[in-house]
Formats: structure tokens, C-alpha cells, sequence
């Protein structure tokens, strides 16, 4: 504690020493009208500074400091001296009052307004504030008029060393990969000193290692961090603690310090091969698993982690090779035995296989470590299972004709079962694929029989499935699918496509052709269709028609002489028989129905009616009815024009100079006598308009009856 007191105190007077020295440098001649001095220093140097003041007094000029300076942190019994004003203009009759404002005036800095003496009342801290600017002022003691302008000075505060270096942004946390050479960087750390940079050693900074060592060396002055070993594994320890201090001063004694702490760890590479946790692996498996089932797992270790711990496994020798296969787990980081193929106990019980594990990533730095790879042996054993049958074959194709007798053979399916205890099989059919019970099978030796007749017609293709069973187990059994193709057999005539009709025109031509048919049988021959067509014996000579056989299996119907004529015969009936190529052959007869019809010159049918033969040439069924029509809608505009014409001549009011009696017309109906209220009125008659003005309606109506030219 003495030495450090003693070098705080040589810090605070060694600025006041240098200012003494240099003060004539810091002084500077003011202008007329700021004749005041500022001094600051000790008693002694004050007392040293008037005596200058006075020797220079004859240039009536004044000196003057533009700052003062004041220790920070100072906190003795009295308030601490800072400096002194005075101005030429002050005769020491104490009629000069000096005055202070700016910053801190009043509150931290106080002045003697009759000696100028500026004294600082409270303790000051240069990291809160390193320098306040304030403004002096002499002026009239009675009449407070300034004597002056005002002058403005700066109090700077000297720093001390008060504050410890800190590290702001700690702990703080670093990588390095594992295995690096001597000298590798791993960071760098910077501590922070409030104290002033530019005065003293207060704020410079030297950087050491308290602990971490001999693993990790600090740069002093750059605070960069590097390994001191090389080679550090991190499968043996991959965290380090390492305790880093900052001291300022320089680093010497008396300084202050702080500490941080940095977690270094070291990163992965891969500097490791993977190693199987055994050299043999024993699995066992059932003959009937399903495949694509994991068989077992095997592990190789990798101390390394991340991607460089990732291997991949292979099958490299072994007789399973064909039967198994490895697949890598990226999750597990082992290998899954999986099965590829069907397994048989009855034909081989046991298997090996020869795996091997190998880095994916291999870094070539660290290959003289040896191969990243290795190997084990994997036995696989087959354990016997109750198997269901098996049937001879995947699947059955059967043929059988459309004509096969009842409960005829028409194939076999064949089973067994693959146990060494060899089990009986019992067949039988799925009836949701034989819902109408087409087909039987014999449940011992699955021969299938026809249960029902066949049309090839209607059904080409049964597909039946065929379910063989295990007598001493009923749940192992088997399926197998049975397609029968129904072949064809001659049994359908040949017939006409569709439906044909011919016409034939009057006016046409010998050796014509009136029509070209075609025939379709339902049956189908390996070879295709031929037929074979031909008139009846009894139409051979046929005076009308002839027929022609086509190369494309049709027949054309040929006129054998021109004049026909619809009013003697409108149609004709041509039978046609039609035989197929089967073995036996099988034949139908079609008719063909042919109608004379009136033609235009080239051909084109107009009518087919015999009516139609008496209208006039040229014009067809349809112009005639137009013009018909036309007539009668003449005529009946005529007759309504004469009706209207007619009702417009009639008069509907008789005059009065007309005598109605003279015009009455006689009916046959007798009157009722004087008794008969319902006769008509002559008066009534004589006077139109009525008692109300207007006619009865029947009096209307016998009007119209009167003629018009009556008198």
C-alpha cells in the first residue's frame, strides 16, 4: 500500500511539475479588453505567477490561460484549489467583483468573487465528464456593470488511475479443430480501460493467461489467443477452461486488472477408423419371413462424431450374397441385414456373410493413420417353418371347347407341401371367381371337370382361382390363379351383316349393281371367314337378277335387263344362301328385299311409290303439294274478302219513312194469339231506338234478316 500510494502521488504532481516548466508556452498576449489572468498551480506558483503578471503590466496587457486542470477523484477535508482570476483593471481596492458561470458554476465550481480564487466543491470523476468550459467575468463591485467582456476558460479534469480494465462481451466461447499444429489461432479477447488513453499508462493494457496453461499462450498486447501443444485430442478432453487477465499500467506493479474466462473445445475430424464391436454375429431367421424384413443389425464404433463418425457397410464375400443384403442406418450409424430372397430350410440351413464398415468422409491428413475401415463376419441360420403348399406352377392356362361334354376333364392343378412333414392337400375352388358353378375340381387330385355347357359367344375367358389346403393345419393355405379359354367350335350360320334393302330404278341398266351385302357368323375360325353364296335351286335361273361373289368376302346383286316397271311389280324378294368354311359347314338363307324406284337420269332415287308413277314428270310429291297448297290459301283469302265486303254493304239502322210490314218475311212458327206476350211489337218495330234508346238483341238479329233492297 505505500508504493502504491506513493506512485498515486507521483502520477498527481508529475502534470503540475510539467505545467510549471512549460508555462511560458502556455500563456498567450490577450487583447486590450480582456485584461484579466487566469492562474492555477500552488500558493508558491500563484505568488511566481503575480510577479510576472506585474513585470509584464507595463504593456498593459494581461496573460491568459484558457484552461486549468483539476485532479478527479480528489476528496480532501477542503475544497481543492483550481486556479485564480485577476484582472489588470483590479487596483487590490476591492471594488472588482469576478464572476463565474458555465458549467458546473455554482454547484461544482465556486469562486471568490472579490479574489478570484475558483475552488472545485466536489469530487470529480473524468469518465463522467473530462472537461467543463465555463465563462469569467470582472465587473463593478457596486454597480455590477462589466468591466470587461466576458472570457471564456475550460477546467480540464486529470485522469488517475481509478478504473480496472473489464472485459464487456465475456465468458467467451472459441473453437479449434482437434489434431492442429502448434501456434493455430483460436480467438482473440479485448478488454476495455475507462481511464484516459493519452495521459499516463492508466489505460494501457497487457493481456496473460492465469489458467489454461500449457495448452493455450495469449499475444500480451493483442490479446490473441493460440494453442501451446500441438496435436490435442479430442477423444481424450474436448473442453478447456482457460482464465485470461488484463492489466493496465503497463502491466506493472500497481496496476489494476480484470479477468474474463474463454471455454475453448475442440471440433471433430475424422482421425478415427470405425471398429466393429465384434468380430462375429450370430442371427437366425424363419424360412417363410417376408422379404424385405431386417434380419438383425451390426455396429461399427467411431469415436469421432458428426459426419465423420458416418460408415457405410457392404457385403464383400460370403454365400448369401445373393440372398441378403446391408443397408447403412443414418440415425444409428449401423448396418441393417435385410432379406432380399425367399428362404427354403429344405434346402439350405445356414448362411455366412463376410460385412465390412468404411468411413464416408476420409480426410487425407490423417490417412497414414491406417485404412478407415474394417470387417466382421455374419452367420445367418434358418430356422424350419410350417410352409402352405406350393403349387406347380404360378399360374394355369386351360383350353377346353365350347361343345366339352358335362363333367368332362378339361385340366389339373398340382400342389405340395414344401415341410419336411410332408401334410395332404385338399383342393378346392373360390366360388366368388365361379359365382354361376361353370366348374367342379376334385378335392384330392385337383383335376377340374365342365359343370355346365359353354358358349364361346358369350364368354371367352373364365378366370377361376383354385385354393389349395394343408389337411393337418387348415390355416396354411395357398391361391392360384386358373384362366380356361373356351375354344371355338362351328356351331352359328352365317347370316346377312344387317339389315338390307335395295332399290332398284326403271330406268337402269343391264349388269347394274343394285346392291353389295355382306354376311357375318358369330363363330371364329383360326383361319378367318369364307363364304360361299348362292341362289336357291329354284331361283338359279332367276330372269331379274344375278349375283357376284367380291375378293373382299361380300356379294354383289347385279339387274340382268333394264324396263322395269314398279306398276307391275314394286318389289322383289331375292333369297340368298349364305355357307360358311366350318367343318361341318353350316349354312342360313337371307332374303333381300328389292324395291323399282323412279330415278333421275343419273341415277339418284326420287320416288318409290306406285301413286307417285301418275304425277307429271319433272315435278316431284313435294313440289305438288307446295302449289296445292298455294291454291287453297288462295282461295280461301277470296272468300273471306267477298264475306267482309258483303257485311260492310248492310245497314244496320232502318230509317222511319221505311215501312217495316212490308218486308216481314214469313216463318212456319205459329203465334200464341192475344195471350202470346213474346210476338213482336210493330210499334216497337216502327220506332228502332226503343223505349231505352237501343234494340234488343233478338230484334237485332231479325233486322239482319231483312233483305237489303226491300222497300
Amino acid at each position: 500500500m505505500p508504493e502504491r500510494l506513493a506512485e498515486t502521488l507521483m502520477d498527481l504532481w508529475t502534470p503540475l511539475i510539467i505545467l510549471w516548466i512549460t508555462l511560458p508556452s502556455c500563456v498567450y498576449t490577450a487583447p486590450m479588453n480582456q485584461a484579466h489572468v487566469l492562474t492555477t498551480g500552488s500558493p508558491l506558483e500563484l505568488s511566481r505567477q503575480s510577479e510576472d503578471m506585474r513585470i509584464l503590466s507595463r504593456s498593459k496587457r494581461g496573460w491568459v490561460w484558457n484552461q486549468m486542470f483539476v485532479l478527479e477523484e480528489f476528496s480532501g477535508p477542503e475544497p481543492i484549489l483550481v486556479g485564480r482570476l485577476h484582472t489588470d483593471l483590479d487596483p487590490g481596492s476591492k471594488k472588482i467583483k469576478y464572476i463565474l458561470s458555465g458549467d458546473g458554476a455554482g454547484t461544482i465550481f465556486q469562486i471568490n468573487d472579490i479574489t478570484g480564487d475558483i475552488h472545485a466543491i466536489k469530487r470529480l470523476d473524468r469518465e463522467e465528464k473530462a472537461e467543463y468550459t465555463l465563462t469569467a467575468q470582472a465587473v463593478d463591485f457596486e454597480t455590477n456593470k462589466p468591466l470587461e467582456p466576458p472570457s471564456e476558460f475550460i477546467i480540464k479534469v486529470q485522469d488517475i488511475n481509478d478504473n480496472a480494465p473489464e472485459f464487456l462481451n465475456g465468458p467467451y466461447h472459441a473453437t479449434v479443430p482437434e489434431m492442429s499444429i502448434l501456434g493455430t489461432s483460436v480467438t482473440n479477447v479485448t478488454a476495455t480501460d475507462a481511464d484516459d488513453p493519452v495521459y499516463g499508462n492508466s489505460a494501457k493494457l497487457v493481456y496473460s493467461i492465469l489458467e489454461g496453461q500449457p495448452y493455450f499462450s495469449i499475444e500480451p498486447e493483442t490479446a490473441i489467443i493460440k494453442t501451446a501443444l500441438p496435436n490435442m485430442d479430442r477423444e481424450a478432453k474436448e473442453e478447456y477452461l482457460v482464465v485470461i487477465q488484463a492489466k493496465d499500467m503497463g502491466g506493472h506493479s500497481g496496476g489494476l486488472s480484470g479477468t474474463t474466462t474463454l471455454t475453448v473445445t475442440l471440433t471433430d475430424v475424422n482421425d478415427n477408423p470405425p471398429k466393429f464391436a465384434q468380430s462375429l454375429y450370430h442371427f437366425s431367421v424363419p424360412e417363410d419371413v417376408v422379404l424385405g424384413t431386417a434380419i438383425g443389425r451390426v455396429k461399427a464404433n467411431d469415436q469421432d462424431i458428426g459426419e465423420n463418425a458416418q460408415s457405410s457397410y457392404d457385403i464383400i464375400d460370403g454365400d448369401g450374397t445373393a440372398l441378403f443384403e446391408i443397408t447403412s442406418d443414418a440415425q444409428a450409424q449401423d448396418g441393417v441385414i435385410r432379406l432380399r430372397k425367399p428362404l427354403d430350410f429344405e434346402t439350405k440351413k445356414s448362411y455366412t456373410l463376410k460385412v465390412e464398415a468404411a468411413n464416408i468422409h476420409i480426410d487425407p491428413r490423417f490417412s497414414s493413420r491406417g485404412p478407415f475401415k474394417d470387417t466382421a463376419t455374419v452367420k445367418i441360420v434358418v430356422e424350419d417353418a410350417d410352409e402352405p403348399p406350393v403349387f406347380s406352377s404360378p399360374t394355369y392356362l386351360l383350353e377346353v371347347h365350347e361343345n366339352a361334354a358335362l363333367n368332362s376333364v378339361i385340366g389339373q392343378v398340382t400342389a405340395r407341401d414344401p415341410d419336411i412333414t410332408s401334410s395332404p392337400i385338399r383342393f378346392s375352388i373360390d366360388r366368388h371367381t365361379d359365382l354361376e358353378r361353370q366348374f367342379n375340381i376334385n378335392a384330392d387330385d385337383g383335376k377340374i371337370t365342365l359343370a355346365t355347357p359353354l358358349d364361346r359367344e358369350l364368354s371367352v375367358w373364365h378366370n377361376i382361382t383354385i385354393i389349395a389346403t394343408e389337411i393337418r393345419n387348415h390355416s396354411q393355405i395357398s391361391r392360384v390363379p386358373v384362366a380356361i379359354k373356351v375354344l371355338d367350335v362351328n356351331d352359328n350360320a352365317p347370316e346377312f351383316a344387317s339389315e338390307y334393302e335395295a332399290f332398284l330404278c326403271e330406268n337402269g341398266k343391264p349388269g347394274q349393281v343394285i346392291q353389295t351385302v355382306s354376311a357375318m357368323d358369330k363363330d371364329d375360325p383360326k383361319n378367318g371367314h369364307f363364304f360361299l353364296y348362292s341362289l336357291l335351286p329354284e331361283m338359279v335361273n332367276n330372269p331379274n337378277f344375278t349375283i357376284k361373289k367380291n375378293e373382299d368376302n361380300s356379294l354383289s346383286i347385279l339387274a340382268k335387263h333394264n324396263g322395269f316397271n314398279r306398276q307391275k311389280q314394286e318389289v322383289y324378294l331375292l333369297p340368298i344362301v349364305i355357307s360358311d368354311s366350318g367343318n361341318p359347314p353350316l349354312s342360313s338363307t337371307s332374303t333381300l328385299t328389292i324395291r323399282v324406284c323412279g330415278c333421275s337420269n343419273d341415277g339418284v332415287v326420287q320416288s318409290c311409290n306406285v301413286e307417285a308413277y301418275v304425277l307429271p314428270i319433272g315435278l316431284s310429291m313435294g313440289a305438288l303439294i307446295a302449289i296445292l297448297a298455294c291454291i287453297i290459301l288462295l282461295l280461301v283469302i277470296v272468300v273471306l274478302f267477298v264475306t267482309l265486303r258483303r257485311h260492310k254493304n248492310e245497314p244496320l239502322i232502318i230509317k222511319d219513312d221505311e215501312d217495316v210490314r212490308e218486308n216481314i218475311i214469313r216463318y212456319d212458327d205459329e203465334g200464341g194469339g192475344e195471350e202470346d206476350t213474346e210476338a213482336f211489337d210493330i210499334a216497337t218495330l216502327q220506332n228502332p231506338d226503343g223505349i231505352n234508346g237501343f234494340l234488343p238483341h233478338y230484334q237485332r238479329g231479325f233486322l239482319r234478316g231483312i233483305p237489303e233492297n226491300a222497300a
